[in-house]
């Protein structure tokens, strides 16, 4: 856009990215306004679980990498059968997709620890579901317990606690007044 003349005063990438930091707490807290919105208001009862890989890196570049410099941004993405040098995105949505809380952690972290960084304000009686990721008894029990938030993995074969599958989201009646 800046070479057909559309925007004469386009800013460079440097100088956005330095205007992006500077206004992040604000972006956070905004993104954090809006799915308080999404969660409370939309009366949702059924949210998904999941990760997904951010690179900071080629793995040929590692040594070189001057944003991040430690062996705990080394993770593995287990789907895909490859490595990556960078951070994993932890993202709570609603059945519909829309985010509503999200968690960065570097890329060894197991998914089961993560959970515990997320904020969690959800509805009583929320259900979360997701991937065999985020097996762990003891933060499906405290959540259980404390939040009464009812965590839905879908459990390995050899797992050693077996539930019922999870069904399928339903829709929730919401009576509003």
């Amino acid at each position: 856009m800046k070479m057909t003349g559309m925007i004469p005063g386009m800013l460079d990438k440097s100088r956005f990215n330095r205007r992006l930091h500077a206004v992040s707490e604000l972006i956070y807290s905004l993104f954090m306004q809006v799915g308080y919105y999404f969660k409370y208001i939309s009366c949702e009862m059924g949210y998904v679980l999941d990760s997904f890989p951010v690179v900071v890196c080629d793995n040929i570049r590692i040594a070189n990498a001057k944003i991040l410099k430690d062996k705990q941004w080394n993770g593995k993405q287990t789907s895909m059968r490859r490595y990556f040098y960078g951070v994993k995105v932890q993202l709570l949505v609603t059945k519909d997709g829309i985010p509503v809380e999200f968690g960065f952690v570097p890329g060894s972290e197991h998914g089961a620890l993560a959970l515990k960084k997320l904020p969690m304000e959800l509805p009583a009686e929320s259900e979360i579901f997701a991937d065999s990721a985020y097996t762990n008894y003891e933060i499906e029990d405290q959540l259980m317990e404390t939040e009464q938030i009812a965590l839905k993995v879908h459990r390995k074969s050899n797992a050693k606690e077996k539930t019922a599958q999870a069904l399928p989201l339903s829709k929730n009646i919401c009576v509003k007044g």
